[in-house]
């Protein structure tokens, strides 16, 4: 079986742009549960509703894949999902290593959707002596003394850090040295990596503050818009002194009886 060391994807000698590439996993996604539901095809309006874009965008991503679909037809699902499946390199073998098998570790490593979408869990590291040899889904945790061989006995190109962000740096050198060229981020802190090596973060703390600010904008929006309406005119008793002015033509504080 083709390795990840062996066979690198397209995308970037076929002039894709990263915009484009981000989003190939998302029609992915969606034309997958399509393809489970045994739909033939779908049009473009339909599949960018899906995926969560406007059609004219998806319609130019595909257009760097060759793939216009057919007037009146729509998209064939199945031949979507192997030309995107071919070009995120997804038809073959991506061995990976998770290093720190803490409990976001441990439950990267329990995430069934990795070898349905092309990628082999081919090693758990973790620094601790204590976790060598014990066994997370169903793989047995090695300890980072062995980090360079597992890299090279498994051909690995892509490494996933779920370590404490003090250790992170350190184990990026390593993996990088080793010859790992993608890494996944989980450490809250920032990696410095050489060209050619690509790196993906994903922190949860950020992204939840995010969405912390958007919910604070939309709650002073609803202040303001409950700001913005204006009290109910005067009437009666409340009209007539609201209409006496006072010496320099401002309503008296206390209104005589």
């Amino acid at each position: 079986m083709a390795t990840g060391r062996t066979h690198r994807p397209a995308t970037r000698s076929r002039g894709i742009p990263e915009a484009t590439v981000a989003r190939l996993p998302l029609y992915l996604r969606a034309l997958t549960a399509l393809s489970e539901r045994s739909v033939p095809t779908v049009s473009s309006e339909e599949l960018a509703a899906a995926a969560g874009v406007n059609s004219a965008k998806l319609r130019k991503d595909f257009s760097y894949l060759g793939s216009y679909g057919t007037r009146g037809v729509g998209y064939d699902v199945e031949y979507l999902v192997y030309q995107i499946s071919r070009e995120l390199g997804l038809t073959q073998d991506w061995p990976v290593v998770i290093v720190g098998i803490g409990n976001l570790g441990a439950a990267l490593a329990n995430y069934g959707g990795f070898a349905s979408r092309g990628f082999r869990v081919a090693a758990l590291i973790d620094a601790d002596p204590a976790m060598a040899g014990k066994p997370v889904a169903g793989i047995p945790v090695q300890h980072t003394d062995e980090l360079e061989k597992i890299i090279s006995d498994n051909g690995v190109s892509i490494g996933v850090i779920a370590t404490p962000a003090g250790a992170a740096q350190q184990v990026c050198e390593r993996l990088v040295a080793a010859g790992v060229t993608s890494i996944l981020n989980f450490a809250p802190t920032v990696l410095s990596v050489p060209d050619g090596v690509d790196v993906r973060k994903v922190d949860l703390s950020i992204e939840l503050q995010i969405l912390a600010f958007h919910e604070q904008r939309k709650a002073g929006e609803e202040t303001e818009g409950e700001a913005a309406v204006p009290p109910a005119a005067p009437t009666g008793a409340a009209a007539a002194a609201d209409g006496r002015k006072g010496p320099d033509g401002d309503v008296p504080a206390v209104m005589p009886a």
